[in-house]
C-alpha cells in the first residue's frame, strides 16, 4: 500500500512542485489585484487547494495520455505509468478523484465561478493530447493555467473586469515563453517521435519568439500597473521580473537542455517577483 501511495504522489509530481508553483503565482496575483489587497479568507483557501488538486490531476491526465510515448524518452522513462507502477485504469481513478474533489471546492463559490470552472477543467483535460493534434500545445496549457485568472475575480468580485482579461493575457504570454523553454529540454526525442511543441515550431527562432513573449507579457504587467496606479513597490518587483528575464535568454542563449530546464524552473522566482511587488503595493489596503 505504502509502494502504491508513493507511486500515486509521484504521478501527481508532489515530488516536484514547480508546477504547482507557475500556477499559483498568477493565480495569486488575480486574487491580490480583484480583492485590492487581502482576499476573502475562504476565498484564499479554495483557490490555493484548486491549484495543488488540478496542476496534480493535470500530471496525472497527461502521463495517461504520454503513457506509449514517455518510455521513448529518457526524461521520462520512469515515471510510474510509462515504467508499469501504475495501471493505466488507476490513473483515470485518480484524475477523476482529483478533479471531483476540485470541483466540490468550487461548489461553495458563486454561479459563475461554478460556469468558468467547466471551462478550465476541459482546457486542463484537454491540453495533454495538443501536441498530437497542433503545434501550439505550449499555448493550450498557457491558456489552461491562465483561466484560473477570471475565475479569482468572479469569485472575489462576482465579475470579470477588464484588469482580468489583461492578467489572462499576460499569463498566457509568459506561460507559453516558459513552456517553450521546457519544450526545449525534450526538442530532440520529440522530433524523433514526431510530438508537436513550440520548440520545434519556432526552430531557430525559439530564442526570439521566446524574448517577444516575454517582452509581451512584461508590457502588459506594467500596463497593468499603470492603470490600477500602483506604488513604487510593485514596480520594484516588476524591474526583478525583467532582470530575471534577461537572466533566463542567456541561460538558453545555446539550447543545451540543462541550461534551458533551469531557465524553466527560475520562471518561478519571476512569478514571485511579481506577486511580491502586488503584496506590498496592495498592502495598505490589506486588513
Amino acid at each position: 500500500m505504502l509502494f502504491k501511495l508513493k507511486q500515486y504522489g509521484l504521478l501527481m509530481r508532489l515530488d516536484k512542485p514547480i508546477g504547482i508553483y507557475l500556477l499559483l503565482w498568477p493565480t495569486l496575483w488575480a486574487l491580490w489585484v480583484a480583492a485590492g489587497g487581502l482576499p476573502e479568507r475562504w476565498v484564499f483557501i479554495v483557490f490555493v487547494a484548486g491549484v495543488v488538486l488540478m496542476r496534480s490531476a493535470g500530471c496525472v491526465i497527461n502521463d495517461f495520455a504520454d503513457r506509449k510515448i514517455d518510455p521513448h524518452v529518457a526524461r521520462t522513462r520512469h515515471r510510474p505509468l510509462a515504467s508499469g507502477k501504475v495501471k493505466a485504469s488507476e490513473a483515470l481513478l485518480l484524475f477523476v478523484g482529483l478533479a471531483l474533489v476540485a470541483f466540490l471546492l468550487v461548489m461553495t463559490m458563486n454561479r459563475l465561478t461554478i460556469m468558468l470552472s467547466l471551462v478550465g477543467v476541459l482546457l486542463a483535460a484537454s491540453y495533454p493530447f495538443a501536441k498530437r493534434f497542433h503545434q501550439l500545445p505550449q499555448l493550450h496549457l498557457g491558456i489552461a493555467f491562465a483561466w484560473a485568472v477570471p475565475m479569482a475575480y468572479a469569485a472575489q468580485l462576482g465579475a470579470v473586469t477588464v484588469e482580468a482579461w489583461l492578467l489572462l493575457a499576460v499569463t498566457v504570454l509568459w506561460t507559453t515563453a516558459y513552456d517553450t523553454m521546457y519544450g526545449m529540454v525534450d526538442r530532440e526525442d520529440d522530433l524523433k517521435i514526431g510530438v508537436k511543441s513550440t520548440a520545434i515550431l519556432f526552430g531557430r527562432n525559439d530564442r526570439l519568439i521566446i524574448g517577444m513573449l516575454q517582452a509581451a507579457a512584461l508590457a502588459g504587467l506594467a500596463w497593468l500597473g499603470f492603470r490600477l496606479g500602483l506604488s513604487w513597490h510593485y514596480w520594484l518587483g516588476f524591474a526583478v521580473a525583467i532582470l530575471l528575464s534577461l537572466y533566463q535568454q542567456w541561460l538558453i542563449k545555446d539550447r543545451e537542455p540543462a541550461a534551458c530546464f533551469k531557465a524553466f524552473l527560475n520562471n518561478h522566482w519571476l512569478g514571485m517577483a511579481v506577486f511580491m511587488g502586488l503584496l506590498l503595493s496592495l498592502w495598505p489596503a490589506t486588513p
